[in-house]
């Protein structure tokens, strides 16, 4: 048996082995629509995650059986039904741990205009997985009373899984034109699998570029997002950036490219941004993180427009975290990331420089507490981003800015054990303001609590006796 046909069966196997742990949902699923006279598949990313030995708890299915059936069987099977995608032919369930999505083979055509397609119900499984996007998603398992049984691969999805590549059914100049969304999902696919695309897929993206635009920024949004939390990013960016489709939808990125940076170790910011994102990746100790992600790819994004080239021949960016925070709020904007995503992202770039003033540890203790007060709940991302951004080649000022680091995180840890360095709030509330100096409501109490904020972050914490007398010896010399 050659290489490729024993890789194959081991695949297969394995694949065989993750379908028989799920047997309590396959069965019974198999039986019910078996009973009913009715086709059943395992189908699309399920199929292709079992062969790569990581199927979770979300499967997808297709049948002969339309929706309104479909619905029927599973209402007294499943322990929750729901029905929002029967346009388009699916049922979603949830049994224990397992949510299931049911669809009915599906024969659609696309105007080549929207990304809209005229939903069309098929008959045969052929014609469904034809239509699909990739071929290692045209994959199928029947599923019977007995579970898992023939394995069905017309478009020879396995050959591409075993070769690591991506590649449409059809010729990928009618699948994206179809729906331009399937280019975005090559680059993802990328980034999530480490796999290829094929030359005609590479070629197709660059050609048809600009049908991105039919996109809505929601969908653009999303597979962004997943690329990003990839586990091969870096060559999930790549993609994007190799194909233009950064160009259309986050052109940033590519703008950071022959851009060398002020200690000339990279070609340019852009391929110091990738290292950055894969040391902060690597810092990572969960689940992967959007916002640190995001930010450390993004961190240097200001630069190009802040470039200066300085008499000695050296190259400044002058205030780029400045600019760069500016310019994720924008983008951020335009692609509708939610508030909170895009003020946490733009907060990390703003800061990420901020690290590089302590020096010898000559900060204040009013300094690191600005630190803590500043990033708040993004202290930890900001510690990841901070040491990510450490790219230098050379070890002896790599060590030394990680030990200058580890002496910062000591002060800070310090400093907690002192104060609530967490809430650095007024050593006065409002009311007490309103009443030591006479105040109703209004603008000036805010202004005095931001005094007294101030000298908290200043002097550490006093008592009140101690903020009383500073507080009515700066509202004299303010009035």
């Amino acid at each position: 048996m050659t290489e490729p046909a024993q890789r194959r069966t081991r695949l297969l196997a394995s694949a065989a082995a993750a379908l028989r742990a799920e047997s309590s949902v396959l069965n019974s699923l198999g039986a019910l629509f078996a009973d009913a006279g009715h086709e059943l598949y395992l189908v699309g990313g399920s199929v292709r995650d079992a062969v790569l030995g990581r199927l979770g708890n979300d499967l997808d299915f297709t049948t002969d059986a339309r929706p309104a059936a479909i619905q029927a069987l599973l209402d007294d099977w499943a322990d929750t039904v729901w029905d929002t995608g029967i346009e388009f032919g699916t049922i979603s369930a949830r049994k224990g741990s397992a949510l299931i999505e049911v669809t009915t083979y599906r024969a659609d055509t696309y105007d080549q205009v929207s990304r809209n397609p005229k939903v069309t119900f098929g008959d045969t499984l052929d014609g469904d997985l034809v239509r699909r996007d990739f071929t290692i998603n045209a994959m199928a398992v029947k599923i019977t009373a007995d579970g898992a049984a023939d394995f069905i691969d017309p478009l020879d999805g396995m050959t591409a899984l075993l070769a690591g590549v991506i590649d449409t059914p059809a010729a990928p100049q009618q699948s994206f034109g179809d729906d331009p969304l399937r280019m975005l999902r090559a680059v993802r696919f990328v980034s999530q699998l480490g796999f290829r695309l094929t030359p005609r897929t590479f070629d197709a993206i660059v050609e048809m570029v600009g049908e991105i635009d039919r996109i809505t920024v929601e969908r653009i949004r999303a597979e962004l997002d997943k690329m990003i939390c990839g586990e091969h990013a870096i060559e999930g960016v790549d993609a994007l950036v190799d194909s233009g489709l950064a160009d259309r939808v986050i052109p940033e990125i590519p703008g950071m490219k022959l851009t060398i940076d002020e200690h000339h170790q990279h070609k340019d910011v852009y391929q110091h941004s990738l290292t950055v994102l894969q040391q902060a990746i690597d810092l990572e100790t969960g689940d992967p993180d959007v916002v640190l992600r995001w930010a450390a790819l993004l961190h240097d994004i200001g630069k190009p427009d802040t470039r200066r080239h300085e008499p000695n021949g050296g190259v400044s960016f002058h205030h780029h975290e400045v600019v760069g925070a500016k310019m994720v709020r924008k983008r951020f904007r335009a692609l509708k990331y939610p508030k909170a995503v895009t003020d946490d992202v733009a907060q990390l770039v703003f800061l990420h420089l901020r690290f590089h003033g302590y020096g010898e540890g000559k900060w204040t203790d009013s300094a690191v507490r600005r630190y803590v007060t500043d990033a708040g709940d993004l202290l930890e991302r900001l510690h990841k981003l901070v040491r990510a951004d450490c790219t230098t080649r050379n070890k002896r000022r790599a060590r030394k800015l990680q030990e200058t680091y580890d002496d910062l995180e000591r002060r800070i840890a310090v400093l907690k054990e002192a104060e609530d360095l967490d809430r650095v709030r007024p050593d006065l509330d409002g009311n007490a303001i309103m009443e030591l100096l006479g105040l109703p409501a209004g603008p000036q109490v805010g202004e005095a609590w931001r005094y007294l904020k101030e000298l908290r972050l200043d002097r550490g914490p006093m008592d009140r006796d101690e903020a009383e007398v500073a507080l009515k010896q700066w509202w004299a010399e303010r009035s």
